[in-house]
């Protein structure tokens, strides 16, 4: 901020702090509403920048007229949230150092099997490794190489890259650390590891059979096609043992951590920590393979949406709503909120925007909250993170899966999981 700014901030609050006050409001709410928008558009033309770019440009803003100070903009970020998600990551780039997502992509292309059976192996790999691993970094490692054995034997890759992406999606519901949103209600909420999949283990089984059914049908004449035999001269995948092995182990003692009294975060990053000190696996590789622009994303929402639950505006409004009768963990209100906001600004930014402004949501509000918003990620190609990886890396690869062609198969299957969802929770949590 310049000497200018600064000195005609501080002349405006001493002669009138009532001004001041409203102003800061105003800029830190036309901030917040600014971010969200370009959350939903995900980028601002003709600027080549992309939603961590919006929210990290939104957070300079805000720190640059004295809206918020570091130490403020510390204290809004929620770090073991963080800290846990980094973790998770390096846990991942284990399996993938160990040849481990290569092997399952190479399984399913080089099966002898017909393309349904193709699909249903994509859907049963994809979904249950996000149950344990961030399902972003299971389809970023999947992608390419389902694009290019699939379309070697003759095949449109797109229906299984539909069912890449959905069955991640459902998948990564079933568990508190299959995925980004999971990880900060699970959190925020202090939701234990497996009463958690007592919930919501059932439901996600249930969309991952939604997936597969959805995109068969959906998808039939693609499906119909016959594939070409693979070569008998490709070189079959080889996953490095050892690193397989530490790779289990980590993830065992991991969700034996979960249980109280250790703090998940810490145990986590032990773990991590651990799993660096590798003859094989060069820890810059691994620390290399973290997403660094979601962790980037995160931190900044964090930022911009503590800055706009400080105003008291949310909190305001918030109270004003249940004065009118309306309960927030109702599923008439969650329902319509969740599918909407999924899929204009993301499942991520969503969740990290309710937790904010609803810090006192009920356990069975947590859990509507992370399954509906991981199953409404299957409506739309903007529903999910997973969703757009998988969009971007299979045009890396040559193959361009459209917003129509996820769209599709993506509503049918995204309305029917939350359905089931919400049916789900009516019995098992009381959810009204």
């Amino acid at each position: 901020m310049s000497d200018r700014l600064s000195s005609s901030l501080a002349e405006a609050s001493a002669s009138n702090p009532f001004w001041y006050g409203s102003a800061i409001t105003g800029l830190v709410i036309g901030v917040f509403v600014a971010t969200y928008i370009g959350m939903a558009l995900g980028r601002v033309p003709p600027l080549k920048i992309d939603r961590t770019g919006i929210a990290l440009l939104a957070v300079g803003v805000l720190l640059a007229l004295g809206a918020v100070d570091l130490a403020s903009a510390g204290r809004s970020i929620d770090t073991g949230t963080l800290v846990l998600l980094f973790a998770l990551m390096i846990l991942s780039a284990q399996f993938g150092g160990a040849g481990f997502y290569d092997y399952c992509a190479r399984a399913i292309v080089q099966a002898q099997a017909s393309p349904t059976t193709l699909l249903a192996l994509t859907v049963a790999i994809s979904g249950g490794l996000s149950a344990v691993l961030a399902n972003d970094v299971v389809v970023f490692a999947m992608t390419p190489l389902l694009c290019v054995g699939l379309r070697g034997r003759g095949l449109d890759p797109r229906p299984l890259l539909i069912g890449l992406a959905g069955a991640a999606n459902a998948g990564s519901a079933a568990t508190v650390i299959g995925n980004p949103q999971n990880i900060l209600i699970g959190q925020v909420g202090g939701l234990d590891f497996w009463t958690f999949l007592a919930v919501c283990s059932v439901p996600a089984l249930v969309s991952l059979v939604i997936v597969f059914v959805v995109v068969r049908v959906v998808w039939r004449s693609a499906l119909a096609r016959p594939a070409v035999p693979p070569p008998y001269d490709i070189v079959r995948p080889t996953v490095d043992r050892w690193q397989m092995i530490k790779g289990v182990l980590a993830t065992l003692l991991l969700v034996a951590m979960f249980a109280p009294p250790v703090p998940r975060e810490i145990g986590a990053i032990v773990i991590a920590a651990a799993l660096l000190a590798s003859r094989t696996l060069a820890s810059r590789d691994m620390i290399g393979s973290v997403d660094w622009h979601l962790l980037l994303l995160f931190a900044c929402l964090f930022t911009v949406t503590g800055a706009f639950a400080a105003t008291g505006f949310a909190g305001d409004g918030l109270a004003w709503i249940q004065t009118q009768g309306v309960r927030l963990d109702s599923l008439a209100v969650l329902f319509p909120l969740v599918l909407v906001a999924s899929n204009t600004i993301g499942n991520v930014p969503a969740v990290v925007l309710i937790t904010a402004v609803w810090p006192e949501a009920s356990e069975g509000a947590y859990y509507a909250l992370a399954l509906l918003t991981t199953l409404a990620g299957n409506l739309l190609l903007l529903g999910s993170m997973a969703n757009l990886i998988v969009a971007e890396r299979a045009a890396a690869a040559g193959v361009r899966l459209g917003f129509a062609d996820f769209a599709r198969a993506g509503i049918p299957m995204g309305l029917a999981s939350m359905a089931v969802a919400a049916v789900w929770l009516v019995l098992w949590c009381s959810i009204p």
